[in-house]
């Protein structure tokens, strides 16, 4: 069964940085496609980045310019470096990850809160 454990959340001022984690419970190769997402209160959830296999990116308008995700193979852990946070990102923030060829496997991690008031 696969497990992603996010962390890094926290309560932080506007302007400020926080960099979140995503930790695989196995190989993240064995994923075709990672990405982190958030729901804020009476919202629904939206995608903030992406990363296929091959390496290929994608952010949300909101996250462009500020947040970078990353990942380390080695440690089978995702990261989303957030700089310059405003009001507006506070949410629940998901880590995600698709496995499947013909079909698909989503799975999600537990969320991490992320706070960004002054």
């Amino acid at each position: 069964q696969v497990q992603l454990v996010e962390s890094g959340g926290g309560l932080v001022q506007p302007g400020g940085s926080l960099r979140l984690s995503c930790a695989a419970s196995g190989s993240i190769f064995s994923f075709n496609a990672m990405g982190w997402y958030r729901q804020a209160p009476g919202k629904q959830r939206e995608l903030v980045a992406s990363i296929t296999s091959d390496g290929t990116t994608n952010y949300a308008d909101s996250a462009k310019g500020r947040f970078t995700m990353s990942r380390d193979n080695l440690k089978n852990t995702l990261y989303l470096q957030m700089n310059s946070l405003k009001p507006e990102d506070t949410a629940v923030y998901y880590c995600n990850a698709r496995r499947g060829i013909l079909s698909y496997n989503y799975y999600w991690g537990q969320g991490t809160q992320v706070t960004v008031s002054s």
